[in-house]
């Protein structure tokens, strides 16, 4: 399933990237803009803009929630979402992440994270680098939230 997240929803649209959807987010796209888009590339349009849900080819759903972790409650159980795919994609630019070698990281990460992480993973569009640091387990910690809400 492929999202597109109008300007309202950058948050949205990074959280559904680390739970592994590949989520568009074109900061100063106009509302036709949007809607080719979504229709063109078969993507779901997220908008909290009314008029923007009822363009005729579009498939939309409406963030009523104000809170970012609500929203995403809101999407999963729109559309009976799971996240199987989480952390495969890059939160920043939305490209799929590629495992890389301890090595090929050195001098590019934190010593300390150098020297207590094994796994690690690059964005091949940004060069941004994952590993699973403290962050990990409440990110995890909060998708089981969701889950079970």
């Amino acid at each position: 399933m492929k999202f597109l997240a109008d300007a309202m929803l950058g948050r949205l649209a990074t959280w559904l990237r680390l739970l592994g959807y590949d989520t568009a987010y074109p900061r100063d796209a106009t509302d036709a803009e949007l809607a080719r888009r979504a229709r063109l590339e078969q993507r779901i349009l997220l908008t909290r803009d009314v008029e923007l849900t009822r363009r005729r080819g579009v498939r939309a759903v409406l963030i009523e929630a104000e809170q970012v972790e609500d929203q995403v409650r809101q999407v999963f159980h729109a559309l009976d979402l799971t996240a199987q795919e989480a952390f495969s994609r890059c939160a920043e630019c939305n490209g799929l992440l590629e495992q890389v070698s301890k090595e090929s990281v050195r001098g590019w990460v934190p010593p300390y994270v150098f020297h207590t992480q094994e796994r690690f993973r690059r964005c091949p569009h940004c060069a941004r680098i994952y590993w699973r640091g403290t962050h990990w387990a409440r990110i995890l910690g909060q998708m089981q939230d969701l889950k079970s809400a």
